[in-house]
């Protein structure tokens, strides 16, 4: 399988409006990021979306994107949800609804915000056809199980995912030891990083690299990082095993 990071930024994305920091006016295309999204490509060809982001449209034309066969939410926020329309171009494309996973909070969200895009396959494919589907334990779909990870975001209930021997962990304030034991054996970690100073919602720097080595996975890539982190500063402050996302990293997986 392989996953490519659609979008390692944070809400406001690199370069932020306004900004002429260091990262910001950065000719390095790897301080350029858009919001938060990552796309697993089974062996069987099928595509699984995380989180439908701000910049999802950028995004999928960036990669060359022909298909989304399910979508698996972290979390609510605009930055990790509001680019759900987008999927109405997959939806037109493939003739087929995509179902969405998530917590059963998330998908009530979901459907009290977006409800004009919930519904059944017809001769009309000029919204999305979408499904929610209430998860809150290890699914299956389209031939590999997926693992829930249950984490918090300040006070706020989210989900990390765990597929084969890969794990995606965004927007996280804390990991519970019970979610810790479902990290076991990783080769590769997506782990949020969202600057240098603490923040009650977010991991920063520091507590980044504790959770990688608790959880020892082969390789971890941070990810969600604002502008306060530049690419080559953070990746020269980083052990061997963890390394800076960028837009477009490509890693394969078991």
């Amino acid at each position: 399988m392989r996953l490519t990071m659609l979008g390692v930024g944070s809400s406001a994305g690199t370069p932020v409006i306004g900004c002429a920091c260091g990262t910001c006016s950065s000719g390095n295309p790897r301080n350029k990021r858009t919001r938060c999204s990552s796309m697993i490509t089974l062996d069987n060809g099928r595509v699984l979306l995380i989180d439908t982001g701000a910049d999802l449209r950028q995004q999928a034309l960036r990669e060359g994107m022909r298909r989304v066969d399910a979508v698996l939410y972290t979390h609510v926020h605009a930055d990790h949800l509001n680019g759900i329309d987008d999927l109405r171009g997959f939806c037109q494309t493939m003739r087929s609804q995509i179902p969405l996973y998530g917590s059963p909070e998330h998908m009530a969200v979901i459907a009290e915000r977006f409800g004009y895009t919930l519904r059944d396959p017809g001769h009309h494919w000029d919204l999305p056809v979408l499904k929610v589907n209430g998860v809150s334990g290890p699914f299956e779909v389209h031939g590999v199980m997926v693992t829930p990870i249950p984490a918090r975001h300040g006070r706020s209930p989210v989900f990390g995912y765990r597929i084969g021997n890969m794990a995606y962990l965004t927007d996280i304030s804390e990991i519970p030891d019970t979610s810790l034991e479902l990290l076991r054996g990783l080769e590769v970690l997506l782990l949020d990083c969202l600057r240098y100073q603490p923040h009650h919602t977010h991991i920063n720097l520091e507590q980044s690299l504790a959770y990688a080595s608790r959880i020892g996975a082969g390789q971890t890539y941070l990810i969600h990082m604002t502008h306060e982190l530049e690419y080559e500063e953070l990746s020269a402050l980083l052990p061997s095993n963890v390394a800076v996302g960028y837009d477009g990293l490509r890693v394969d997986f078991s």
